[in-house]
């Protein structure tokens, strides 16, 4: 839905002085509708773009926050990447897909989690979204055999390309990437 605010007025113009106001306002109407059929042509355009390209991949699953999550979120993910040929990725990926969601389950409070995964000119990407705000920070001593936990942030600093989180509205997405020719 496009809103675009246009005051109306009940008045007639009366002088000179509100005909040049009211052909004012006319102008700045016309130069903000063409704005709007630009910007709506470029956005039906990209839409197209990413429909159309064929190296586009996205999937995304909602999952509930209970302790069966991990192992559904491996399993989505690696019938994913077999469908889009992407095998050599699947142990590593199931596996930080699987500490991600471990991590929700573990360190948030409440809500659904989101798993998202993308594969975009030789690039995977995977995000795992929840209703948390709070974000994760990697411990500063090496997780032990004595520790619980701290390990997972580790191995994703260690088998992912790149990996970060960004704050939402709602929570954060946790997310990580991994180029699509690795062997791992």
């Amino acid at each position: 839905m496009t809103l675009l605010y246009c005051p109306v007025r009940d008045e007639s113009p009366s002088s000179a002085q509100a005909g040049e106001a009211l052909t004012a306002s006319q102008r700045w109407h016309s130069a903000v509708r063409q704005r709007w059929e630009r910007l709506r042509q470029r956005v039906g355009d990209l839409a197209i773009q990413l429909v159309d390209d064929p190296d586009v991949e996205a999937a995304t699953w909602r999952l509930p926050a209970d302790a069966t999550s991990a192992g559904q979120a491996r399993r989505l993910v690696g019938e994913r990447l077999t469908a889009w040929a992407m095998e050599n990725l699947s142990d590593v990926t199931q596996l930080l897909v699987s500490e991600l969601v471990t991590n929700v389950l573990c360190h948030t409070c409440c809500g659904d989690l989101v798993v998202r995964l993308s594969a975009v000119e030789g690039l995977l990407r995977c995000e795992v979204e929840d209703s948390d705000g709070e974000m994760p920070a990697m411990t500063r001593q090496p997780a032990s055999d004595e520790h619980e936990h701290g390990r997972g942030l580790r191995l994703l600093a260690s088998l992912a390309c790149c990996w970060g989180a960004e704050r939402t509205r709602q929570g954060k997405i946790m997310w990580f990437e991994l180029p699509a020719y690795a062997s791992h």
